[in-house]
């Protein structure tokens, strides 16, 4: 049975308290100062309080009640706190509000709205016990990851990214290729950064070629050199990626577009490491761990004819698959956080927009969009208007959220009814009705 302490110095509103909730199967705890309050928190489990804004007769500041807050939230910065407020220090409410406290209830209280506040608080801490753990274990392999590796300063949170990080690190000191497959933007030459700089080659150079940014015929010069009058304008030999890279890591991001002469070849490098320039037949011998990246479904133009399979399936010992941004939200407000200058901040408005866009250009959209966002923004804080995005990923003040994102946000905020409503674009009675009338409650 959950149990609610009840901090009032009026015996008559604990009492009345005491009788609704045991009605309801709700255990209460009653306390008529904030000092009794407080030593009923260090001795007895509880789950919720309610607590006045004001103690002393002809008191109507409120200040008592904020004392009292500040003090229950250092001790117990988890326990939601619903305030009893009246007209004279609604103010002060609305202050705690924004600095932690559930919400905040007018005397005399609508029964009905209490109970459902109520519950639905309880059943927030519950589900925040039951996934404690998981957090604590989240957190505590993150740690783990970032002492163990040297993740070149990589940003995430979310389990998705985590889940390709441990893999990579994983597989980052065994000698075998590596194929990083996801989307344009999504961030695969970080990937490919951390696996060099946790692999045996670690000292060695790190060369990147986008093999979709040059014309078909200057690829195979690219990668393997060139000996002088090899093709128009080689008026001089030199050196192609593979030997830049001997002793170190090569990245052929956009591996798809390797035209079938350059595949082949390829093959034979991965192979047996060795390779000849073009126009040279004087053959050469690198040691280099090759990695490389695509958005194409290889497997696709493989059925096609595009993609030699052989090639292919060389390529890929081990596949890492980075999902795109959207499928990983947690990284997306870190993320934007990391990419703002210092001082600046974003707003709860700003923020449920960043988590409402599909980002369909990924992580480099994002950082795109912070950066004007930095640049347009008047002062510290970042608001909706600043970041330019399409009026589809701006939550709309009437829209409809879902169970799933009423919970998901509520989650978010930790039980704190005016940011979760700040985040859906609703304000904090909008988003009452909207859970009265679904019968949902907190996650």
């Amino acid at each position: 049975m959950p149990t609610v302490l009840i901090i009032d110095d009026n015996a008559a509103v604990a009492v009345a308290l005491e009788v609704l909730f045991s009605l309801h199967d709700i255990a209460a705890l009653s306390a008529a100062s904030p000092e009794e309050g407080l030593a009923l928190l260090d001795s007895a489990p509880v789950d919720l309080v309610i607590q006045d804004m004001n103690f002393t007769a002809d008191t109507t500041s409120g200040e008592e009640g904020v004392a009292l807050f500040r003090q229950i939230r250092a001790r117990h910065p988890d326990l939601p706190v619903i305030l009893l407020t009246a007209w004279t220090h609604l103010d002060a409410a609305v202050d705690l509000v924004k600095a932690g406290a559930a919400d905040y209830l007018p005397k005399p209280w609508n029964d009905e709205r209490l109970l459902a506040t109520v519950t639905n608080l309880v059943e927030l801490g519950q589900a925040n016990r039951a996934l404690a753990p998981r957090l604590q274990r989240e957190r505590k392999d993150r740690r783990e990851l970032e002492q163990r590796f040297d993740l070149h300063g990589l940003v995430w949170q979310d389990p998705a990214t985590e889940r390709v990080l441990h893999l990579a690190c994983q597989v980052a000191r065994a000698d075998v290729p590596v194929l990083i497959t996801g989307p344009n933007g999504s961030g695969k030459e970080r990937i490919a950064e951390i696996i060099q700089a946790n692999s045996q080659v670690a000292d060695g150079p790190f060369v990147v070629l986008n093999c979709g940014a040059l014309p078909s015929e200057l690829i195979e010069a690219e990668l393997f050199g060139a000996e002088a009058g090899a093709y128009t304008g080689a008026a001089r030999a030199r050196e192609g990626k593979f030997e830049a890279a001997d002793g170190g890591t090569l990245f052929l991001d956009e591996i798809g577009n390797l035209p079938p002469a350059g595949q082949m070849k390829l093959l034979r490098v991965l192979e047996t490491g060795r390779f000849e320039r073009l126009g040279s037949n004087r053959e050469r011998q690198v040691k280099v761990r090759v990695i490389s990246a695509t958005n194409a479904d290889l497997q696709s133009m493989i059925r096609a004819g595009s993609f030699r399979e052989d090639l292919y399936y060389r390529l890929n010992v081990i596949e890492l698959c980075l999902p795109p941004l959207a499928s990983r939200p947690g990284d997306i407000l870190p993320l934007a956080r990391s990419f703002l200058a210092p001082g600046k901040t974003l707003d709860a408005a700003s923020e449920a927009a960043l988590l409402a866009h599909p980002w369909p250009g990924n992580v480099r959209e994002l950082k795109n969009v912070m950066a004007r966002a930095g640049l347009l923004s008047a002062g510290g804080t970042v608001r909706v208007q600043d970041l330019g995005l399409p009026a589809a990923s701006l939550p709309a003040q009437d829209a409809e959220p879902d169970r799933d994102a009423i919970v998901a946000a509520l989650g978010r905020a930790g039980g704190v009814v005016a940011q979760a409503a700040g985040e859906l674009g609703l304000s904090r009675q909008a988003l009452y009705r909207r859970m009265e009338r679904l019968g949902i409650a907190r996650p």
